[in-house]
């Protein structure tokens, strides 16, 4: 067999280890982020709908303060909230606020604690696959 008639393909490709667990670990913490985030929101929400008055009647208004309720429950009658007529001021749930901050960056951590693994040196792989041309006379 020549030289002439062999054909050569190599491919070279590069794999690190433990870059899926990586990517998994760094995708929940920001899955922890954006859940508490939402509940951060609706929250902060709720407090704007109280400073203002807002209509408790209303549907949309009704809703906000049933689905925060859930989640402010333990903090109820915790801090005192100042009234000016039908405008409130609820400490109780800027301190809710707070503490949901706070629990949710000791979870983000404690996934990254648990799960996340530094990256360690790229392995590369290199294939070689030589074959014969068959040439037709």
């Amino acid at each position: 067999m020549s030289n002439e008639n062999r054909i050569s393909h190599v491919r070279t490709s590069q794999r690190e280890p433990g870059r899926e667990q990586r990517i998994l670990t760094l995708k929940a913490t920001q899955l922890v982020w954006l859940l508490f985030g939402i509940i951060e929101a609706i929250i902060a929400l709720r407090v704007v709908l109280k400073l203002v008055g807002a209509n408790p009647e209303s549907p949309i208004v009704a809703i906000i303060y049933g689905f925060t309720y859930l989640f402010l429950y333990p903090f109820t009658g915790l801090i005192g909230s100042p009234t000016v007529g039908n405008l409130v001021l609820e400490l109780s749930s800027l301190f809710a606020m707070l503490i949901y901050a706070l629990i949710a960056w000791a979870l983000a951590r404690i996934v990254l604690l648990i799960f996340y693994r530094p990256p360690g040196p790229v392995v590369a792989v290199t294939e070689t696959d030589t074959s014969e041309q068959h040439t037709t006379p």
